[in-house]
């Protein structure tokens, strides 16, 4: 099947493994917990096959590879708490925006609404996207603040088309993992899978015509119907700078 783009009025981003690499900052948060409980921690690369369905099962997914799968409510409790406080204080020290995203984020702000859709809690979310120089650019962000929100469930999609007076067929969903593909199936929106990300392995069988390979692509794809839909008075196509040469990278 082939992304049609034509209805596309706004744009619904995940955060962790689209718009920033994330993984060594939630290494470092979870780890901390870990260690203030006495737990055994982990590296980078296990803990960045855990990203993807918010900090709860990461935290369970921690637990589980060390045999705590019937860990207390309690213990669970005070890791989050600390993983949290780890987040807040360093939202961004270790991971990087990917390359091309401010360009993307900061083009794209001029012809659709955007938000961030994700399953970090709202405030976590928040901290990093300010870190990371992208918070300006938006128009929300949704982040799964109780379980039933997270990500296959098509919840935060619906509840950001409403904000933005979209309907959900018109609110393109790009993100890197099988959760955003799913949650963007069940609210009825078109979805783009980025392959710079952690998950898209996962999705061999998704279609090529889903796919884009850099911000790049992203935004002139976006871009080839954005004048219907802009925001402005005046229809403008975004710069894209990375268009004109190689991508600069943000940090």
């Amino acid at each position: 099947m082939t992304l049609d783009l034509r209805l596309v009025r706004a744009v619904a981003f995940d955060l962790d493994g689209t718009l920033v690499d994330s993984a060594p900052d939630i290494q470092h948060a979870l780890n901390e917990a870990l260690k203030n409980e006495g737990l055994q921690y982990f590296d980078l690369d296990q803990v960045r096959g855990w990203i993807g369905d918010g900090p709860d099962m990461l935290i369970a997914r921690a637990l589980a590879h060390q045999g705590l799968n019937d860990a207390e409510d309690e213990l669970r409790t005070r890791l989050r708490r600390w993983f949290d406080a780890a987040t807040l204080a360093a939202p961004l020290a270790g991971g990087t925006v990917y390359p091309g995203i401010v360009d993307l984020v900061a083009g794209l702000h001029r012809l659709l609404p955007m938000v961030a859709v994700t399953n970090k809690p709202t405030p976590l979310a928040r901290a990093v996207l300010d870190a990371a120089g992208v918070l300006p650019f938006l128009d929300g962000v949704h982040g799964a603040d109780a379980p039933a929100l997270r990500k296959p469930a098509p919840a935060m999609l619906l509840a950001a088309s409403e904000r933005l007076g979209v309907q959900p067929r018109q609110m393109l969903m790009v993100g890197d993992s099988e959760p955003d593909m799913r949650s963007a199936q069940a609210a009825g929106c078109p979805a783009m899978l980025v392959t710079w990300g952690y998950g898209h392995e996962k999705l061999g069988g998704w279609p090529d015509s889903q796919r884009v390979a850099s911000p790049n692509t992203c935004c002139r794809r976006c871009a080839r119907r954005a004048p219907a839909a802009n925001r402005f008075a005046t229809p403008r196509r975004p710069s894209c700078p990375l268009a004109e040469g190689p991508p600069s990278r943000s940090s």
